[in-house]
């Protein structure tokens, strides 16, 4: 109880801390909102109306705190650049980003869990060398230039996807989710690459521990030690990971969204950084926060209920 009393803390905490480092960097960075919006025509009076009204004329302390409590609430405030309550605009964007999310770590999973499986069982051999090739190449690709070959291959030359193209959840689900598969393929290939490395590496340590020699000397066969035992054992060391590959995968997908011109989150937060849109910048990147927070935090209780050696030691 106390290990999910002090997790709980700590997340409260980084949430706290990161909603106020975000507050004061998107306000001492140069430029007035006031003037974005009313351009360089605008007259004194007017900017200083605008700023009455959009609070940004008052001191930093009340600024946050009536956004904080108005956070708390609910009540995200309006987006300067859209003139509509911000929550108003997530509620269209964040099933997007979510299911680009969602579909892009199925395919990691489903993807990098055997491969490293097969790469660990196959070692020394072609299948092993095959793979590693295709890991190492998947690690180094730069995201927006996969996007752009993804593209070329699969869109303008296979025609498989018409490369812009979004389908609205709204309109079609089966179409929203054909237009998110190619944008999550460029999303899950780098993960994927990790994640198979890092099965094949802890699987590999784990057949040269004592418990595989001794299962071997009482005769267990080779498929029974690796799946039944190994992989077990290796899965433990691999899910810390995952809390990694989620932050990956969020704040990959806001190069992705840019690219293959999705309506996402992702989108969004550019928009608002560019254009100082301070209420909506500080939703979104809360919301990102809380999500890694969260998604880091159930991979901690899962390792607990995993491994019951580090729930009996209270360690980590």
């Amino acid at each position: 109880m106390k290990y999910f009393l002090r997790k709980t803390l700590i997340l409260v905490l980084t949430v706290f801390l990161i909603s106020v480092f975000t507050f004061i960097a998107f306000h001492i960075i140069p430029g007035d909102p006031a003037g974005l919006i009313l351009g360089t025509n605008a007259t004194e009076e007017q900017l200083e109306a605008l700023r009455e009204q959009l609070g940004t004329n008052r001191p930093l302390s009340e600024q946050y705190s009536s956004w904080i409590s108005g956070f708390v609430k609910g009540d995200f405030g309006s987006s300067i650049r859209y003139r509509m309550p911000v929550s108003a605009l997530l509620k269209g964007r964040l099933p997007v980003t979510l299911a680009l999310g969602l579909i892009s770590l199925a395919i990691i999973l489903l993807l990098g869990i055997p491969l490293g499986i097969l790469a660990a069982r196959m070692r020394g051999t072609w299948v092993e060398k095959v793979i590693h090739f295709l890991t190492i190449l998947g690690i180094s690709v730069p995201n927006f230039f996969l996007c752009i070959l993804l593209m070329w291959i699969f869109g303008m030359v296979l025609h498989f996807f018409t490369p812009g193209e979004y389908i609205s959840y709204t309109k079609n689900l089966p179409g929203f989710f054909r237009s998110l598969f190619w944008p999550a393929i460029s999303i899950a290939i780098p993960q994927t690459a990790i994640l198979t490395k890092y099965i094949r590496t802890a699987m590999l340590e784990e057949l040269g521990e004592d418990y595989v020699r001794t299962a071997r000397g009482k005769g267990a066969g080779e498929t029974w030690i690796l799946y039944l035992h190994v992989l077990k054992n290796a899965i433990v060391a691999v899910v810390p990971l995952i809390g990694m590959i989620v932050a990956s995968v969020l704040s990959g997908s806001i190069i992705i969204e840019q690219v293959y011109g999705i309506p996402g989150m992702g989108k969004l937060l550019i928009g608002a950084v560019t254009s100082r849109d301070f209420p909506l910048t500080q939703t979104l990147v809360i919301y990102i926060t809380v999500l890694i927070v969260i998604t880091n935090f159930l991979v901690d209780i899962a390792i607990q209920l995993i491994d019951p050696r580090i729930r009996l030691s209270g360690k980590s």
